[in-house]
């Protein structure tokens, strides 16, 4: 892990930030949408827990093994929250992390969610310096397999019922980059 991390990270239209226990409410809006959590593991019960989920987030660095960390997403002009990025380096593995994306509703289609995800795979392989870093999506979320493949990741596996998810055997594909082909793809 590199010491001074550069956050914010700003693009033209986004802000990719820390979250604030402030910011609660609105993750807890976005992340509650049926249409939303239908592929997401984490279903806050409210507010309150959202809230403590962003608390304990300040004891924990940006990519520190072995735990989730979340930023959020923000719309710069506004100064509003509407989405969030996970990033889980891996315990056994420092040189690798898992990533996710949550956007709210309002804001699909619009190229909001290649921008944020373009952010952090700079901030994870310019600042972190990883190796390795991949994506699990359910088949049946086509958006997010367009995303992945929109920022320049490649398919590696579609792994059949290898996920018990809410009730039943569920799909997995995974999709990774390297930092060389990230570092070919951005010079």
């Amino acid at each position: 892990m590199i010491g001074a991390m550069i956050i914010p990270i700003l693009t033209d239209r986004l802000r990719i930030d820390r979250l604030d226990p402030g910011n609660a409410s609105a993750m807890y809006r976005y992340r509650s949408d049926p249409d939303i959590y239908r592929y997401q593991n984490w279903e806050p019960s409210g507010v309150e827990e959202i809230e403590s989920f962003i608390q304990g987030l300040e004891s924990k660095e940006i990519g520190q093994p072995g735990s989730w960390y979340q930023l959020g997403i923000f719309l710069k002009d506004k100064d509003e929250l509407i989405g969030d990025l996970g990033i889980h380096v891996l315990n056994d593995d420092s040189k690798q992390a898992e990533v996710g994306i949550t956007l709210s509703g309002k804001y699909h289609g619009q190229g909001l969610a290649s921008e944020a995800f373009t952010a952090l795979l700079g901030l994870l392989f310019d600042q972190l310096e990883l190796h390795r870093v991949f994506g699990s999506v359910d088949p049946r979320n086509t958006p997010s397999m367009a995303l992945m493949q929109r920022v320049g990741m490649r398919k590696e596996a579609h792994l059949k019922e290898s996920l018990w998810f809410k009730g039943s055997w569920a799909d997995d594909a995974i999709f990774a980059m390297l930092e060389r082909e990230y570092e070919g793809k951005n010079n």
